[in-house]
């Protein structure tokens, strides 16, 4: 008996070897930039690239789900069946963007407080099943580096709780709006109100793309 155990067991190990890794489901859950991300040249599919670079190809899936003019309470409506129901590991939270602007745009913007609930839930959620948040500041809505684009006071408001809240909730955050800043005051010498990292104020560009993917990235495959 303890020969056949002996015999068997190098072929256990071996078989072991051998097995599939399970690999980790990220959820990108946000509005139109994230739906335009998971298109080619998108942050999403920049990810994918950075991930095969990096030999990591083999524990990650990446999912996006964006739906365009998105904002916090559409996030918590959809929560459920975009994100609960397809069981990930990580889910990235990228949003805010749409509850300063559609502010001034459309009269249908997030209040502050009112933001902070919404986004508290569903990060509260995520924590309690065992799935890991990564959370993002808001970028730009306007590319001028001197704080004159319209939105940029309630965008570091916004910003700030979420930054706080990462610390306070130990959440691993892509603090998004500092990164684009700083690239801002080093590159838009002329203070252009897009086309540095935007097409339109907002939506990315190649550059802005690839800003994201490797900010993001580098905070993903910490849990690989």
């Amino acid at each position: 008996m303890i020969k056949k155990l002996a015999l068997l067991f190098p072929l256990a190990v071996l078989l072991f070897a051998f097995m599939p890794v399970k690999k980790k489901k990220v959820i990108f859950f946000g509005d139109s930039i994230t739906q335009q991300g998971a298109q080619p040249g998108g942050y999403i599919t920049r990810i994918e690239d950075l991930c095969k670079k990096d030999g990591l190809s083999d524990q990650f899936d990446f999912v996006g789900k964006g739906v365009g003019g998105n904002k916090v309470t559409d996030l918590f409506l959809r929560f459920q069946p975009d994100v609960l129901d397809q069981h990930p590991d990580i889910v990235v939270v990228y949003v805010g963007i749409n509850d300063v602007w559609h502010k001034t745009s459309s009269g249908t913007g997030t209040d502050f407080d009112k933001f902070g609930k919404f986004y508290d839930a569903i990060i509260s959620t995520l924590k309690k099943q065992g799935i890991q948040p990564i959370i993002c500041t808001p970028s730009v809505i306007g590319e001028r580096n001197d704080f004159t684009n319209q939105q940029d006071g309630d965008l570091n408001l916004y910003a700030k709780w979420i930054r706080e809240y990462a610390a306070k909730n130990n959440v691993p955050l892509v603090d998004l709006r500092n990164l684009f800043l700083d690239y801002l005051r080093q590159n838009n010498p002329t203070n252009a109100e897009k086309g540095i990292l935007t097409v339109d104020r907002v939506h990315l560009n190649e550059k802005g793309n690839q800003l994201v993917s490797e900010a993001m990235w580098k905070a993903i495959k910490q849990f690989k």
